[in-house]
Order: C-alpha cells, then sequence, then structure tokens
C-alpha cells in the first residue's frame, strides 16, 4: 500500500516496519527510530502527521469505551499522548513496543518480537530469542526482567480454575507467572513455538530431552574436570615404591596362571562389556319477444268483436282454452286458421301472451334480465371499464388539472428533503468516525 505524499515525505530514507490503519485515512506507520501518525483531511482536522521518537523511558495505557491513550515518557523532556480507537489499542502498542525495545538495546538486530500480551499488570513481550517480562501498572519502563531462551533449561504449563501458570527453568532456578485462562492458549503456543524454534525442535518433549542431556553432558564435564591431575606422581603419597608396586598389582593381564594344557599363561583381568541400545346467454332470435309482436300486429289487423266477453278477463275460461288447446294440437292450430274469419279469432292469442308473462305479470324478458343479474352476482364477475361504452354512465377519475399539479409539487418537495436528509446523516456519521479515531 502506498503511503499519502505527506506521510512519504516525513518517512524519507527510513524503512516502514509495521503499518497499522486506524480508520478512514488514518494511519500509523513504525520505522526503527520513530512511530509517524498520519491525520487525513477531515470536519475537524487538516491534513497532518506526528512524530514519536522510540527514545522513551516508560509506556502507559488508558483505554475507554471509544478512545485509548498511549502515554510515552521522555523522562525530563514530558510526555507525549497518542489517541487511538480502543479496538486498535493492541495493534498498535505491539509496534511501538518492538520499536522501543530495539532503541533500548533490549533486542539485538534480527531479532524479532513475536507477540506481545497484556494482562491487568503484567506485560509479556515474547521475541524470537527471549521473553520479557514487565510487571507493574505501567506497560514497560525499565524495571523489566528477560528470559534468553539459550539459558531455559524447562518450559512447563499448569492448568488451574481461573489462571494458568507458566513455570520457567532459568539458570538452574524456577520462575514462575500466571495468564488467565481464556488467554493460557495464546500464551502456550507462542512461547512454546519460538522456544522450540530456537532450539531447532519440532515439540516441547524434544527441547525437555535435549535439555536434561545437555544439562548431563554439562555436569560430567564439570566432574571430570575437578578429578583429574593430569600425569606424574601424586604428590599427596608418602611411598612413592609402593604406590608403583599397588599400581602394578592392579594392572590388568599383570598376573598369569597356567592353563591345564602347560602350553601357556592367560592373563586373569582379561575381559570387556558390551554395551546394547360459467355463465349462460340468452342468445335466441325466435324467442318470446318474436311472438309477442305477431301476436300484437295480428291483434292491430283484425276487429274487435262487437259482442261477447274476452277471454281474459274471466281467468277460468283462459285456462280452459289453453288446457284444450293443450290435449287438442290439431284444434288449437285450426283455430288458429280460422281466427281471422270469426269474431272471436283473438281468443287463442292468449295462451301466448300469458306465455310470455312470469309468475307475477311481469314479461318474461324482464324476468330473464333479473335471473342474468342475479347468475352475475352469484359468479362474482366484475364488469369492466369497457361496460360503460355507449351509456350516460362514466368512471370516476381525477379531472382537477390543480389537485394533480399540488401533488406533483409536494413530491418534488419530499424528494428534495430526503436528499437534505441524507446529506446531513452522511456527515453526522463521518464527525462520529473523527471522535471515535482520536482527533
Amino acid at each position: 500500500m502506498s503511503l499519502p505524499d505527506l506521510l512519504a515525505g516525513t518517512v524519507g530514507d527510513e524503512d516502514v516496519v509495521a503499518e497499522v490503519p486506524l480508520g478512514g485515512d488514518d494511519r500509523l506507520a513504525v520505522t526503527p527510530t520513530r512511530t509517524l501518525v498520519y491525520r487525513g483531511d477531515g470536519l475537524l482536522s487538516d491534513e497532518s502527521v506526528d512524530e514519536y521518537g522510540h527514545d522513551v523511558e516508560r509506556i502507559e495505557v488508558s483505554t475507554g469505551r471509544r478512545k485509548a491513550k498511549i502515554t510515552l515518557g521522555y523522562g525530563l523532556d514530558g510526555d507525549e499522548t497518542l489517541s487511538v480507537p480502543t479496538k486498535r489499542v493492541d495493534d498498535v502498542l505491539h509496534p511501538i513496543l518492538a520499536g522501543v525495545l530495539s532503541a533500548s538495546g533490549v533486542t539485538g538486530p534480527g531479532e524479532t518480537v513475536v507477540r506481545t500480551f497484556r494482562f491487568s499488570e503484567l506485560t509479556l513481550i515474547v521475541t524470537s530469542e527471549r521473553l520479557v517480562k514487565h510487571v507493574g501498572s505501567a506497560v514497560w519502563d525499565p524495571e523489566f526482567e528477560e528470559f534468553g531462551y539459550d539459558d531455559l533449561t524447562g518450559l512447563d504449563f499448569e492448568e488451574g480454575t481461573v489462571a494458568t501458570a507458566v513455570v520457567l527453568v532459568h539458570d538452574g532456578r524456577s520462575e514462575r507467572f500466571k495468564a488467565p485462562n481464556e488467554s493460557a492458549r495464546a500464551v502456550r503456543e507462542t512461547l512454546a513455538d519460538a522456544v522450540c524454534s530456537f532450539h531447532g525442535v519440532d515439540s516441547l518433549e524434544e527441547f525437555r530431552v535435549a535439555a536434561a542431556e545437555a544439562e548431563e553432558a554439562a555436569s560430567d564435564a564439570e566432574q571430570t574436570g575437578t578429578t583429574d591431575f593430569g600425569e606424574g606422581p601424586d604428590p599427596l603419597s608418602a611411598s612413592p615404591a609402593a604406590d608403583a608396586e599397588a599400581d602394578a598389582d592392579a594392572a590388568p593381564g599383570a598376573e598369569a596362571e597356567p592353563d591345564s594344557s602347560g602350553l601357556g599363561t592367560e592373563p586373569k583381568g582379561a575381559g570387556g562389556r558390551d554395551s546394547a541400545g360459467g355463465s349462460e346467454s340468452l342468445a335466441g332470435g325466435d324467442g318470446p319477444g318474436a311472438t309477442t309482436e305477431s301476436a300484437e300486429s295480428a291483434s292491430v289487423g283484425s276487429p274487435e268483436p262487437s259482442g261477447g266477453s274476452d277471454p281474459l278477463d274471466d281467468p277460468l275460461a283462459a285456462d280452459a282454452a289453453v288446457d284444450d288447446a293443450a290435449e287438442d294440437p290439431l284444434a288449437g292450430d285450426a283455430g288458429a286458421t280460422d281466427s281471422t274469419d270469426s269474431p272471436a279469432g283473438d281468443a287463442p292469442e292468449a295462451p301466448a301472451e300469458g306465455a310470455e308473462r312470469g309468475a307475477g305479470g311481469e314479461p318474461a324478458a324482464a324476468v330473464g334480465e333479473e335471473a342474468v343479474a342475479a347468475d352475475g352476482e352469484t359468479d362474482g364477475v366484475v364488469p369492466d371499464d369497457d361496460a360503460f361504452d355507449g351509456s350516460p354512465f362514466e368512471s370516476a377519475g381525477v379531472e382537477d388539472a390543480d389537485l394533480a399539479s399540488e401533488v406533483a409539487a409536494l413530491r418534488r418537495t419530499v424528494e428534495a428533503q430526503s436528499e437534505r436528509l441524507d446529506r446531513q446523516s452522511t456527515l453526522i456519521e463521518q464527525l462520529i468516525e473523527e471522535l471515535r479515531r482520536g482527533r
């Protein structure tokens, strides 16, 4: 990732060994001699770069709900405070500690800081060659302890209900400190990997075996060095001749016994050790309506009789005429043929007119229309807008042009207000984010 121009100019010829994003354009860059904090152009501040040297004497950390402060103490030169988001404090503290340890000479050239653990008042810094432990309210100050891996002869972990104890055997003595159980696994794996990598073994068991063998070899060498006086006479001996005779007797093969064959002698001390390892339609042109029109035209064309009674005035006579016509079809036909000659020729038309009426005396066509309407309602069929074609009725609609223009203007106003609210919301979120980043 390329650095901003202002930050790159401040770094100069140095190498950036670590870079931590702080949110947005803000970032932290660490060089071997200093820490640089770049702030991008925002609502609260302009583009800037702050520098913090690594020649510090004390490092303290205080965390809040949103921001954390890292205080770097320079002794007589005062203190400098660096504000970062709380969720980034561990990521920022690790490279800063690595730079401080390197500047103060605690770590050597080529030595890397693997991981940093911070518990309450205990800080553990695991490097590739040593373990640095600091106890106290400060994260680091000159009151620290270090344990080199070259002098480490034992490493063990004792699990407890709340914490896990780390046991280091260093220079013949044991060093114990505790880590919370929620972080104990990370501590164990990080420290064990660093120690095994330093000693060139694959597991802690191999490290323990190698350490035991090295310790035993060192012990044997020490014992040999204290009992070997070299060649020459024993200065503590009072009788050299007696000592020489005793040495000759104790020498292997000094005495010989004759064998049974008498061929020679065999040394007494010769020996060695061996080592092993639906809807319906009323379409019809020949329906009751056509019969009614024929009957009416026939009635108008024929003269009205001067005397006699109309069969329609007497219901009983009308019913009898209908029954007779039904029983004798030929008689009905004859009566219909002679209706033009006889004055009573209109009587046979009563059944046809009566057939055109319903039960309440209404025309059959009207009854049929009501049936169709009832059938349409039963089937749930809703007429569409085409049903109004050719009728005096019109569908309801908004015809007022002023109302439509007012609605359009109101829509434009609402959209403009929504855009303003969106911009204000974006600005507020940016402001909150910059405050969280410690500006």
